[in-house]
C-alpha cells in the first residue's frame, strides 16, 4: 500500500485533522526525552479504543510499523519511530473513566497524566503511588510501557505493583483484557508480562490501577554531607537498621548547583551531597523511625540534619528534588541521563567509579538518584555542538552501565531499554534468555511491527553485543 492510500484510510478512521504528515506538524514527534531523533512519516491521534483498533488493523494490512506514544517524556528513545511507519499518539485517550474508592481502584485511559489521577482523588484522602520525577507531564500509558518508578519506589514499588488489569489492542486489531479488577486472576500473568514491554506487544487503551490511602503521618528530613562516601554509607545503614523510608533520595554538589541556580530551595551549595529521607505511616511509628534515621545520619558524618517543620517546607524540599533534571539546563546546553542500578551496599563504590569515569572522559556528571533502591541517574553534561563530544558522552554512559553490571546491578531501573540500552541488554541475559523473551514477544506481535528496533539487540546477534557500543538504527540521529 502506498503512503497516500494509507493516509486516506487513516483519515477515514480518525478524521483528517488527526492525521499529521506535514513536516511542520510531525517534527514535534521526532524525539522523546532522550537524545535520539527520527522524523516521523505519519502521526495519528485516535480518540478511542475502536479507532486505535482500526488504525492497528490498517497498519497491519499496509505492513508498516506502529510506534505507540504517550506524553513523550521517556528517556531511552522508546517513542522514537526508528523504522518509520505510524506514530500512534494516545494523547486524546485522556479520560479517567471510573473511580472506585470502596475497592481502591480507578480505570483510566493511557493518555491520563500521572499527577492528574492523584489530584482527582486527593480530596478523598487517596493517591496513586508511582511518581516519576516527570509525573506532572508523563502519561499512565507511558508508565505502563516502561514500568516506571519514582522517588517513592522504595516503599511502594514500581508501576507493575499498582496495575491490576489492562485493555490492549493486538497486532490484528483484536481488543483483549489482561488481568482484571481483582488481584490474582487465574491463568498466566500476561498483565505482568505486558507491563514494561515498551510498546513491543500491543497498544494499551485502558488501565486498571490501585489507589492508596494517604498515610497518617509524613516526616521529611534533609541530611547534609561533606563527603559522598559518608552519604552513601548512611543509605546502607538506614535500610540496614530495618527502616523502610517512603523515599531515600540523593543529590551531589553539581546537582545542587543546578537546582540552586534555577529555582533555589535552600540546598547548601558547598555540600558534597544531600540526602532526602521521607518516612510515612502511623504517627508513633513515623516519629520513632525519624528519630532513628536522624541519629544514623549524624553518626555517619552528616554535618547538619534538618527536619522539615511543616508541609510548606517539605514541599519545598521535594520541589528541588523533582526539579533537578530540568535544572540541568543551567549548567550545560545538553545532558544525557543514565539509569543504571546497583545493590545498595555498592553505592559507595559505584559513586567512586562514576567520579573516575567523569575524570577519564573529561565530562562533568551530575548525580541525582533513588538511593534507597540503588537506582542511579548520572546526568552527563555536554554540548552537542562540540565536535566529538557526543561520542565521548555515549562511551562514558556505556562505562557507567558496565560498572553497574560488574557490581551486581542492572542497566535500567525505570527508564526502560528502548534504543538507548538495547546493545547492553546482553550484559544481563544469555542468548537463551533473550531468545525466550523474543518468542514471547513474537506470540503477541508475530510480524514484529510494534515499536521495532527497541528493547532487543538488532541487527547484530545477541552474543555480538555483550561489550559493544550501542548500535544506532539507520536513519536515526542524535
Amino acid at each position: 500500500m502506498d503512503n497516500n492510500n494509507l493516509v486516506r484510510q487513516l483519515c477515514a478512521i480518525v478524521g483528517e485533522r488527526y492525521v499529521l504528515v506535514e513536516k511542520e506538524d510531525v517534527i514535534v514527534y521526532e524525539q522523546d526525552g532522550s537524545i535520539f531523533q527520527v522524523m516521523p512519516e505519519i502521526v495519528v491521534l485516535p480518540a478511542d479504543v475502536e479507532q486505535v483498533a482500526a488504525v492497528v488493523k490498517t497498519a497491519k494490512q499496509a505492513a508498516v510499523p506502529v510506534v505507540p506514544r504517550g506524553s513523550g517524556t521517556g528517556l531511552a528513545g522508546g517513542a522514537v519511530p526508528a523504522e518509520g511507519g505510524i506514530v500512534l499518539s494516545l494523547a486524546r485517550l485522556d479520560r479517567i473513566l471510573r473511580i472506585d474508592l470502596e475497592n481502591g481502584l480507578a480505570i483510566v485511559e493511557p493518555g491520563v497524566i500521572n499527577l492528574d489521577l492523584t489530584k482527582a482523588v486527593a480530596k478523598d484522602g487517596f493517591f496513586y503511588a508511582p511518581d516519576p520525577s516527570s509525573q506532572a507531564a508523563c502519561s499512565i500509558g507511558g508508565n505502563v510501557a516502561n514500568n516506571s518508578g519514582g522517588p517513592h519506589t522504595l516503599a511502594y514499588g514500581v508501576t507493575t505493583n499498582h496495575v491490576l488489569g489492562l485493555e490492549i489492542v493486538l497486532d490484528d486489531g483484536q481488543v483483549v483484557w489482561l488481568g482484571g479488577e481483582v488481584p490474582d486472576t487465574p491463568g498466566y500473568d500476561l498483565r505482568g508480562v505486558f507491563v514494561g514491554s515498551e510498546g513491543t506487544m500491543g497498544v494499551v487503551t485502558k488501565v486498571i490501577v490501585k489507589l492508596m490511602r494517604n498515610r497518617e503521618s509524613v516526616r521529611t528530613l534533609l541530611a547534609i554531607y561533606d563527603r559522598m562516601d559518608d552519604a552513601t554509607r548512611a543509605v546502607v545503614e538506614i535500610t540496614g537498621a530495618g527502616i523502610i523510608p517512603a523515599a531515600l533520595e540523593m543529590m551531589d554538589r553539581t546537582t545542587i548547583e543546578a537546582v540552586e541556580s534555577g529555582a533555589p530551595v535552600g540546598f547548601p551549595r558547598d555540600a558534597e551531597a544531600v540526602l532526602l529521607v521521607e518516612i510515612e505511616g502511623l504517627r508513633e511509628q513515623t516519629e520513632r523511625s525519624v528519630q532513628l534515621a536522624y541519629a544514623i545520619c549524624e553518626q555517619s558524618g552528616a554535618r547538619e540534619v534538618r527536619l522539615a517543620r511543616d508541609e510548606t517546607e517539605r514541599q519545598r524540599l521535594w520541589k528541588g528534588r523533582k526539579g533537578a533534571f530540568g535544572a540541568m539546563g543551567s549548567l550545560a546546553p545538553n545532558y544525557y541521563v543514565n539509569d543504571g542500578v546497583v545493590p545498595r551496599s555498592q553505592l559507595p563504590e559505584i559513586m567512586r567509579r562514576v567520579a573516575a569515569i567523569s575524570k577519564k572522559f573529561n565530562l562533568r556528571i551530575a548525580n541525582v538518584f533513588h538511593a534507597g533502591d540503588g537506582n542511579l541517574h548520572p546526568n552527563i553534561l555536554f554540548d552537542m555542538r562540540a565536535p566529538g563530544e557526543l561520542d565521548r558522552v555515549i562511551e562514558a554512559g556505556a562505562a557507567i552501565l558496565n560498572a553497574c553490571v560488574e557490581l551486581g546491578g542492572s542497566i535500567t531501573g525505570e527508564h526502560g531499554v528502548g534504543i538507548e540500552k538495547k546493545a547492553y541488554i546482553g550484559l544481563l541475559f544469555s542468548d537463551a534468555d533473550l531468545g525466550a523473551m523474543t518468542r514471547v514477544r513474537t506470540a503477541l506481535d508475530p510480524d514484529g511491527r510494534f515499536n521495532p528496533a527497541k528493547l532487543f539487540p538488532t541487527p547484530a546477534g545477541c552474543g555480538e553485543v555483550r561489550r559493544q557500543p550501542a548500535q544506532i538504527p539507520a536513519g536515526l540521529w542524535i
